[in-house]
């Protein structure tokens, strides 16, 4: 009988014996000098000798170095079939844009480098434990993409090739952190909608719809295999993906018009080619990333991210840009300011009214026609520079003029029938059409410091005359997300419900993603009537009332993790003024005041199933410690490095005062 092992590791095929043990080397001589010899670091040479040792020509060697880092996932045939998986669309092609501009850098007598980041995604993690692991990857992958830049030292300038929720977001922060270096983003763009079926946000929500009796298996199945009609680009709505693109384009990382280009086809390819150029047009004039990201240009990325209504992770991921880049972080009342002063203006898919999906807003005129609406306004500081090397208002004036201006709004009226000035709409005409401005942050004695709302996505029915948005009704309370699932599926969860779910902050699950609660009742009949309060985050696309990122989290001593069934919440949010409250006021058949709720909850005991998951990572657990001794999730769920130290210097010395004391 054959050994185990004689079968895995046995006999192969005859050429695998023959083993070379010498090598020639690469022909040629290293264009070294004295100075070199006698100077520079062992590295410097070391790293030449790599470079030919890999291939490239010694002759070549004395070009600029320029770092492409990547969020390539997967292994792709050269026709491009898959022969491992990538984690999601996203990064499924973004090695297509490096090679791109690799190319580009090469014809141009640069030498181009290349590393990897993977990310992962959000939709597929959705409802399990893989969403524990998600917001703080964003912060570790940024960590890595630092390290990886620092250990290239003979990098010139630098490009990050990043498409989705969390590698866009890391890719950023790690590009904004880099002061001193020519810096420009490319985004990995959008993948199309199906010609007839479901986008990739309504598409998971076929499970919900499936046990309420909303679609049959044969539905569920074909809308399923369909909704990714493309095999690479984020999701084709305005989510985390998608927002995050524009925002870096807004912020002036990424080119003009770069964001939301289909992915995989030449448009897309060509912006990487472009992108090259404009790094090492920004190398010649000795432009770096601290000339571009500016408080300026976050100022204008929060202006944008509310023209667009944008998803509210955002608001998690620009407050790390800024921080990384050294500048102000915007705090809440900035945005509040930022969103009551600037209108929306892009109809797109979640928020409506016609919900286009995003390659119809790249066709419209993406990021710089909606700057064109916004600089008319005065909302825009046209002096902030751009990764085009020229300052923002000369952007807009070549593009207001520009031959690509004219050739893609008339493509999409060729190909879809559509008006680009009904998905990128004027002031005026977005106000007629009912657009409103994006998030409102209500407060009140279950949100003291605060929580977000998408206020933009409310269903309009449910607004008044006056554009408020009431719900008065009784709490039902679950301290997991399988277990408000459930009822919502089975229909414990039903019309005029207030859906509590607590425990989902940081400290609880990293801060997960509850995306298929609020997908679930956007597209069931009855969701409408429900509201969602959680200290959890929502997708980017998520819709309707749902209130999430509640402050104080419940594991942190919040009051919302006092909540029990049955207690009777009052929600308002005007979104017209952008004001809202979130109030206990009462329980059992007794009313209170908003104040007289307090003092109950102060009070109270914490919910008895409150606790931390127990299939937390240690990883999430630290990250959550060290985000919440940097000002927590209000600043962006940082590391603040000088707040951690100065937390573990005072705890070092108070101990050590203590171990004296008993000493003594």
């Amino acid at each position: 009988m054959d050994h185990p092992l004689d079968v895995l590791l046995g006999s192969g095929p005859q050429d695998i014996y023959r083993v070379r043990t010498r090598a020639p080397g690469p022909e040629g001589r290293l264009p070294l000098t004295h100075e070199m010899l006698a100077d520079s670091p062992s590295g410097d040479l070391f790293g030449w000798t790599q470079n030919v040792g890999m291939g490239w020509d010694p002759s070549r060697l004395t070009g600029r170095q320029v770092l492409i880092l990547g969020t390539q996932g997967g292994i792709r045939a050269e026709d491009g079939t898959p022969l491992a998986l990538g984690y999601h669309t996203g990064h499924w092609e973004v090695g297509l844009l490096m090679r791109a501009a690799a190319a580009r850098i090469r014809e141009r007598g640069g030498i181009p480098f290349a590393g990897y980041v993977s990310d992962p995604c959000d939709g597929r993690s959705q409802g399990t434990t893989g969403m524990f692991d998600s917001l703080p990857y964003r912060n570790d992958a940024a960590v890595v993409l630092r390290r990886l830049i620092r250990s290239l030292p003979t990098r010139h300038a630098l490009l990050g090739v990043a498409t989705c929720d969390k590698g866009l977001p890391a890719m950023l922060l790690a590009l904004a952190s880099m002061h001193d270096l020519p810096c420009v983003l490319i985004p990995g763009g959008v993948t199309l909608p199906p010609e007839q079926g479901e986008d990739a946000g309504k598409v998971q929500t076929i499970g919900s719809r499936y046990a309420r009796g909303e679609l049959s298996l044969e539905e569920a199945s074909e809308l399923g295999c369909r909704a990714c009609a493309t095999p690479g680009g984020g999701c084709q709505f305005l989510g985390t993906a998608a927002t995050a693109q524009v925002v870096a384009e807004a912020m002036g990382l990424a080119l003009p018009h770069s964001a939301l280009a289909p992915s995989g086809q030449p448009v897309w390819e060509e912006m990487a080619a472009r992108s090259a150029d404009a790094v090492l047009n920004l190398l010649a004039k000795r432009i770096v990333t601290r000339d571009i990201v500016t408080d300026a240009a976050i100022r204008n990325a929060m202006v944008v991210h509310a023209a667009f209504g944008g998803s509210t992770n955002l608001l998690l991921h620009l407050p790390a840009a800024a921080h990384a880049a050294g500048c102000r972080i915007p705090s809440v009342q900035d945005w509040i300011e930022v969103n009551r002063e600037v209108p929306r203006l892009v109809s797109v898919l979640p928020n409506g009214p016609e919900y286009h999906p995003t390659v119809r807003v790249f066709l419209a005129g993406g990021v710089p026609e909606v700057m064109l609406h916004l600089r008319r306004l005065g909302l825009l500081d046209g002096n902030a520079l751009t990764a085009a090397g020229e300052k923002l208002g000369a952007v807009l004036d070549w593009w207001e003029q520009s031959e690509r201006r004219d050739a893609f709004r008339r493509r999409l009226k060729e190909a879809d029938g559509v008006d680009p000035d009904d998905v990128i709409l004027a002031p005026d005409r977005a106000r007629q059409r009912g657009l409103t401005s994006t998030v409102t942050f209500p407060t009140g004695n279950l949100a003291p410091e605060g929580s977000v709302i998408k206020s933009t996505s409310i269903d309009p029915s449910m607004l008044d005359s006056r554009g408020v948005f009431r719900h008065r009704g009784r709490a039902k309370v679950f301290t997991t997300e399988k277990q408000a699932i459930r009822a919502i599926k089975d229909g414990t969860i039903g019309k005029g419900d207030i859906l509590v779910l607590i425990g989902r902050g940081p400290s609880g699950t990293g801060m997960e993603e509850t995306y298929q609660l609020t997908s679930a009742l956007k597209h069931l009949s009855y969701g409408k009537y429900v509201s969602l309060i959680t200290d959890a985050r929502f997708s980017g696309v998520s819709t309707g009332a749902c209130i999430g990122h509640v402050g104080p989290e419940a594991l942190s001593g919040g009051p919302v993790g006092k909540l029990r069934d049955g207690d009777l919440i009052e929600i308002e949010v005007d979104c017209r003024q952008l004001t809202g409250r979130l109030n206990f006021i009462g329980e059992g058949g007794k009313e209170v005041t908003p104040a007289e709720g307090a003092a109950i909850l102060a009070r109270r005991s914490p919910h008895p199933q409150l606790a931390a998951d127990p299939e937390l990572p240690d990883d999430t657990r630290l990250w959550a410690a060290l985000q919440a001794v940097s000002g927590g999730i209000w600043r962006g769920g940082i590391y603040d490095v000088d707040r951690i130290l100065a937390v573990l210097e005072a705890g070092q010395k108070a101990l050590a005062e203590k171990e004296s004391s008993c000493g003594k």
